[in-house]
């Protein structure tokens, strides 16, 4: 009995086994370059973070537990000795006190006056944004020309504050504006409130205009009046602005280096200094590098101290009244 294979039809085709695409069952390399992709597109900012900003604070640290030469030579570590000399100076304690008070005034009043500004250039008025971009321009303005227009506006021999006075018949004579280091250092408070204002301003003013406009139509209703509107709405919808603002003004103001260089470069005897201007002083007027970086690690410390205890009672504070 002979028996033969079947021929197969030309239309008769053996079953092909049906592959997944890869959209719908990626391959394992596929899946680590998932997990990958993130992180090659920010490491260009790590590596950036970590060349210009972790570097010298490790550096720094460094060089406040070492015995540095005027040539900025390291001779060996020298544990805390740095800072036991810092802390030992009689001027480190005035210059401390300079700091929280210059850091504090500006901070509190450029952030209540920014938020009454940014109130104002909220409203719907003719010229609004005329009036916006004449606020910018004390931000934009770099703060060494600010600090050199103040100094010449409060002086006494040719300040324009004494010629406009005289002119309008207020004072007869010139007025001396700084008799004491402490008038010069508030006007150094008040120039750095002057240029901080703008800042606080646009960042509430961002705040302002995501509000959405029902709830004030709805409060109307309720017969809510103006404050009621103000502390009920406004304020807890631009807390989260509020706190991006003074976290960076804390920060920005507690470095702040041009304004107070400018107008006295911390004189006389250190009454007007700050912690940055001192530092600097040490390092490259004394040459005690390893006591300036000593100086600098406690301005760290402190700024980080307060920059965090102000976030994380903020938004604690936020969660509560979630």
């Amino acid at each position: 009995m002979n028996t033969t294979t079947p021929a197969v039809s030309p239309k008769q085709k053996a079953p092909v086994k049906k592959t997944a695409s890869p959209q719908q069952m990626p391959s394992s390399s596929k899946k680590l370059l998932r997990k990958v992709e993130p992180y090659i597109w920010i490491s260009p900012s790590i590596i950036l973070m970590a060349i210009f900003i972790v570097t010298p604070i490790v550096k720094v640290f460094q060089l406040s537990m070492s015995k540095v030469t005027r040539a900025g030579k390291l001779k060996g570590f020298n544990n805390f000795e740095n800072f036991t000399n810092v802390l030992k100076s009689p001027a480190f304690s005035l210059v401390l006190k300079n700091t929280l008070v210059w850091t504090i005034a500006v901070v509190i009043i450029s952030t209540v006056l920014g938020f009454v500004l940014a109130l104002i250039l909220n409203n719907q008025f003719r010229g609004r944004k005329v009036a916006r971009a004449i606020v910018v321009f004390p931000w934009a303005t770099t703060l060494v020309i600010q600090a050199s227009v103040w100094n010449f506006i409060i002086n006494k021999d040719y300040g324009t504050l004494n010629t406009l006075l005289m002119k309008i018949g207020l004072i007869s004579a010139p007025v001396n504006w700084t008799p004491t280091p402490g008038a010069y250092f508030a006007w150094e408070i008040a120039c750095g409130i002057f240029v901080t204002i703008p800042f606080v301003c646009f960042c509430v003013l961002s705040g302002l205009q995501s509000i959405d406009s029902s709830y004030y139509e709805a409060a109307t209703v309720d017969g809510a009046g103006y404050f009621q509107k103000l502390f009920s709405i406004t304020l807890p919808l631009v807390k989260s602005s509020l706190t991006v603002s003074t976290v960076l003004n804390i920060i920005y103001v507690f470095n702040s280096f041009p304004i107070i260089w400018t107008m006295t470069k911390g004189d006389p005897a250190n009454r007007t200094d700050t912690l940055v201007t001192y530092l600097y002083k040490l390092a490259f007027y004394n040459g005690k590098q390893g006591e300036a970086s000593a100086v600098s690690v406690i301005g760290f410390i402190i700024l980080l101290m307060c920059a965090s205890i102000y976030m994380i009672y903020t938004l604690r504070k936020g969660d509560d009244d979630l």
